[in-house]
């Protein structure tokens, strides 16, 4: 069976998985977990990832991210290539640690994300024996509960922001929401052609993207219709600061524009629109 096509474009979601070979380990112990998310947030920086969820295991990772740059495959590169750089030293080791390409599944953010970030770090539970949400340290859970204080490379404000606009409310309700569904079946379990996951509509056109039909400069379409960025930002020029603000977060939270998509329309990178979205 030949392997699946990869599909990249700016602003893409994926939901990525990199294995171990059979006979490793990913990660021995808090040393090289506390290393992986070193590297990892060296990768974050360069190749300007939005990362969303992450979790660790001992032969397995996952993570939940936006690429703005159409830059996945590169970026996965060097995190497992230098990461594995620090493995075969720490442990005189040689070759290969992962086993063969990593996985990934080009997800419809506004359908799912809130369900495969669920899921991602609900993980722990599943292991045998399981382990308590609260008190795991190698996942994006506890900073995104507010338990422990996020890393800079970790973005938690998309998520966040579909439980709601006070921070303090959407942590709370975020992990109720977590613990509420953590037994749930994997939302990935719906993916179509092994690597998408979305609306009809959406896994119509990422399979045209597929096949050639389609040139992969355009982002996918979204379920349904919504208003144009010129609609909603009609007359931006001649608001104050303050409806700018109210115009950019109704862009992003009622229309599911991403942070890429709103900054280039008006001009400005994507983390000055984080921290409009995150105040």
């Amino acid at each position: 069976m030949s392997r699946p096509v990869r599909i990249e474009f700016p602003g893409a979601s994926y939901h990525v998985t990199s294995r171990c070979s059979d006979d490793k380990q990913v990660f021995v112990d808090d040393e090289d977990r506390a290393a992986f998310l070193h590297v990892l947030s060296m990768v974050v920086a360069r190749f300007n990832w939005v990362l969303h969820t992450y979790t660790m295991h001992d032969q397995h990772y996952q993570l939940v991210l936006e690429v703005p740059s159409a830059n996945l495959s590169r970026g996965m590169r060097q995190l497992n290539g230098v990461y594995t750089q620090h493995y075969n030293r720490r442990h005189g080791d040689q070759g290969s640690l992962f086993q063969g390409r990593f996985k990934s599944v080009l997800f419809e953010p506004e359908t799912f994300l809130v369900a495969i970030c669920r899921h991602v770090v609900s993980q722990p539970l599943r292991e045998d024996p399981p382990q308590r949400l609260t008190s795991y340290k190698w996942s994006s859970h506890r900073a995104m509960c507010g338990t422990v204080k996020a890393p800079e490379f970790l973005y938690t404000e998309t998520l966040l922001s579909r439980f709601g606009r006070r921070k303090a409310v959407a942590q709370r309700k975020y992990k109720d929401y977590v613990m509420a569904g953590a037994s749930d079946a994997s939302p990935l379990s719906a993916r179509s052609s092994q690597v998408l996951l979305g609306s009809s509509d959406f896994v119509a056109e990422m399979e045209q993207r597929l096949s050639g039909e389609k040139t992969a400069k355009r982002g996918p379409r979204r379920a349904g219709r919504r208003r144009s960025l010129n609609t909603l930002f009609r007359g931006v020029d001649n608001k104050t600061r303050a409806e700018r603000n109210e115009m950019i977060l109704r862009a992003h939270l009622d229309h599911a524009y991403t942070l890429m998509e709103i900054g280039d329309h008006l001009g400005i990178h994507y983390t000055t629109v984080s921290k409009v979205i995150n105040r």
